[in-house]
């Protein structure tokens, strides 16, 4: 009976309870008298480097509401370890999660530096993946005293969703102790599975009693100066409009009208030696904010074992086109969610492109790109605790007779740190019909690491218009399980060691199967460091052509209190897409981050692409190296430099080294009111020439202004 009871006790969901309150805190970082009437949380459990242990310094958190707002207050006490402040740098900060509809699989989150600075964002896939491209509006503060520091937070009920009459919400807080590289959680969250949101403890008698909801317009103006390669000046000016209304404290639409994506940093370089597609991540804002609705399910972040099915591919929509921008008329996403179901509608417009040189020299000349609509519909259900179902409609069309369509269905099975996958997809294309399937497992049997993968993708499945599975007529299989060891003290956190294999059949003509073998060593390091060691080999078929495929793939990381590092490289004996012919080939990475001091900060990132003939030697080596500089002014105003360097190696010819492209950046960014933005960006792109060295190909100037009317 006791012992059944210490066990009731040691697993109860920790709770805290909101008060309300007539007289509002002042948010000026100093926890006033008001706040004497609030619940709070404490009794903090450390989670790294030392999981389950106590904090090196105590924490409080105390929480009001009145009808508007919900009111945040921590009281960081700093007795043992001295705060870290480094404006724009690695330091002390706290964060609140918390999940305003009892999801158990997303939240929202509010962070605050010791200096000032912050971000937002959302929590998704009980915590497997995030997302900060969400921008709220609320307002915090932060005071420093010799023994603590103290942190106010106001989040108006208007600025974020909710689910209606619900009086209990998921809640979780957070501190981080730089200089001990330490991270405190007010519920227990374990090594081994990061901080689920189904694990949340809970707030108690919260009661939102906002009658309005924010109408937010957001009129952007644009003044551009572009200098082309024939030394002419071009003026632009143009200017948009965006809007976003909360229908519901669970509804939201957005729209977009004209909009200028000029990206102020565009694609990083990349020689693509494979027969796919490259994949570009999303920059655009429109299509950031709320991208996590638009897709089917993954594992997150560094699972790249599975490959989900991606049906919508939100980079289709204003595309590049022999170097003309496709523009995009108009853009509009209706967003609904409660405790058990999302939905998201989206649709876009784009104009029709011509052909600069073909308009100049033909009569009516067609265009390379007709005007064309793009639509997609999600829709999700929460089963069980913190596991989901979906539907995903994508579709892009001229007319009734040129469109293409997907439709895709997709679970996820969440338990713990285990997780279960399974979707598949169909595709029209002009009649021209396919499907797909893929399905995936990461989780734990025993003590053994475990992780599987199978991906079918028909001859005939093409979202080429819409989407991005370029791989139509590939049939993968793989699977890998090793023993996964924690160790609560000592040095090393964790070795994981686990032998793999694969069967593959590449797109083509052939009809051999590959059979890979593999095996991995990891192991992370309580000072955050660690390193990947993966070798395979094994007989291979693809370009009509089969091989003894081997193969090396390493990469070490590590960070410090003002310092992150990453570096590794890839080596095998592959089909070279690119010479079309079966060689060596070898791509690395490098890359720090330092502090130099407070407010400024230094990095650099270079990749290098190595490339050997069929004698075994050395063909040419293409590096790209992206220096930067980082200054932060104010917690809300910065200032960015950078250069992204290409060059080629002909063999290892050093000496004659040239460029291929330099593109130098500068970027200066105001955040001076909730939601409101001043850019100014500078941009020079230049090529390689045979006649004048590295002539410009264009120079941009822009001034873009973002401001925020809401009510």
């Amino acid at each position: 009976m006791i012992f059944a009871l210490v066990v009731v006790l040691l697993t109860e969901t920790k709770s805290i309870e909101v008060h309300f309150t007539d007289r509002a805190p002042v948010i000026d970082g100093v926890i006033e008298e008001v706040w004497q009437s609030a619940d709070s949380a404490y009794d903090f459990i450390q989670y790294m480097p030392y999981e389950k242990e106590g904090p090196s310094d105590l924490s409080e958190v105390y929480l009001l509401q009145d009808a508007s707002n919900l009111y945040v207050a921590f009281r960081c006490w700093t007795k043992n370890i001295k705060p870290t402040t480094q404006l724009g740098g690695n330091e002390d900060f706290v964060v609140i999660y918390i999940d305003p509809f009892g999801s158990k699989t997303t939240a929202y989150y509010f962070r605050t530096a010791i200096s000032g600075c912050y971000n937002d964002g959302w929590i998704l896939d009980d915590a497997r993946s995030s997302d900060d491209s969400w921008d709220g509006v609320w307002y915090r503060a932060v005071k420093v005293f010799d023994d603590r520091y103290e942190v106010e937070i106001k989040i108006p009920f208007k600025s974020i969703r909710y689910k209606k009459g619900l009086s209990e919400w998921g809640i979780n807080f957070k501190r981080y102790i730089c200089a001990k590289q330490e991270t405190d959680y007010w519920t227990e969250v374990l090594q081994v599975e990061g901080s689920l949101v189904s694990k949340y403890g809970s707030l108690k008698g919260i009661n939102p009693q906002a009658t309005g909801y924010y109408f937010e317009i957001y009129p952007e103006g644009f003044f551009r100066s572009d200098k082309t390669k024939n030394e002419m000046t071009e003026l632009k000016f143009s200017g948009s409009l965006n809007l976003k209304w909360d229908i519901t404290p669970q509804t939201t639409l957005n729209a977009t009208a004209f909009p200028d994506f000029a990206q102020i940093e565009s694609d990083p370089f990349t020689l693509n030696l494979s027969q796919y597609e490259t994949y570009l991540d999303e920059r655009r804002p429109f299509f950031l904010e709320g991208k996590e609705i638009f897709r089917m399910s993954d594992f997150g972040e560094g699972k790249g074992f599975f490959t989900p099915l991606r049906i919508f591919y939100s980079r289709r929509i204003g595309k590049s086109i022999n170097s003309e921008i496709v523009p995009i008329l108009g853009g509009l996403k209706l967003s609904g969610k409660s405790k058990e179901w999302s939905m998201g509608v989206f649709g876009a417009i784009t104009a029709p492109v011509w052909d600069s040189v073909a308009t100049d020299s033909m009569i009516d000349p067609p265009p390379i790109e007709p005007e064309r609509g793009f639509g997609v519909f999600r829709l999700k259900r929460k089963v069980f605790e913190s596991s989901d179902i979906g539907l995903l409609f994508s579709g892009s069309a001229v007319n009734s007779d040129t469109y293409n369509y997907g439709i895709g269905l997709d679970g996820v099975y969440r338990s713990g740190p285990n997780q279960f996958i399974l979707q598949t997809a169909l595709s029209d294309k002009i009649e021209k019909r396919g499907w797909a399937f893929s399905s995936g497992y990461f989780g734990f049997i025993k003590n053994f690491l475990t992780m599987g993968g199978a991906e079918v993708v028909h001859d005939s499945f093409d979202v080429s218009d819409i989407g991005y599975v370029p791989w139509a007529g590939l049939k993968k299989f793989l699977f890998f399980t090793g023993p996964f060891k924690m160790y609560p003290k000592g040095v090393l956190r964790n070795l994981w060691v686990g032998p793999g294999i694969a069967v593959i059949q590449e797109p083509g003509d052939t009809i051999d199967w590959s059979k890979l073998v593999f095996f991995v060593f990891n192991p992370n390091f309580r000072n955050n460091w660690g390193f990947n060691l993966e070798f395979s080999g094994g007989p291979y078929y693809e370009a009509d052509t089969n091989y003894l495929h081997r193969g090396i793939n390493f990469s070490v990381w590590g960070n410090g209190t003002k310092y992150d590092l990453w570096f590794g490289g890839n080596f095998s004996y592959s089909y070279n897409y690119y010479r079309d012919y079966l060689a060596y080939q070898g791509y690395t990475w490098h890359g720090f981050e330092y502090n130099i001091f407070p407010r400024l900060s230094l990095s650099f990132e270079s990749n290098s692409w190595i490339e050997w003939d069929i004698t075994d030697t050395i063909l040419a080596i293409t590096p790209m190296a992206t220096p930067r500089i980082e200054f932060t002014i104010t917690p809300t105003m910065s200032v960015s430099f950078f250069n992204e360097f290409v060059f080629s190696t002909p063999g290892t010819d050093f000496g004659d080294t040239e460029f291929l492209t330099n593109r130098l950046g500068f970027l200066f960014s105001y955040n001076f009111r909730p939601k409101s933005w001043l850019y100014i960006a500078l941009n020079d792109y230049r090529e390689i020439s045979d006649t004048s060295g590295l002539p410009a190909k264009n120079r941009v100037g822009a001034i873009k202004t973002k401001y925020l009317i809401y009510f």
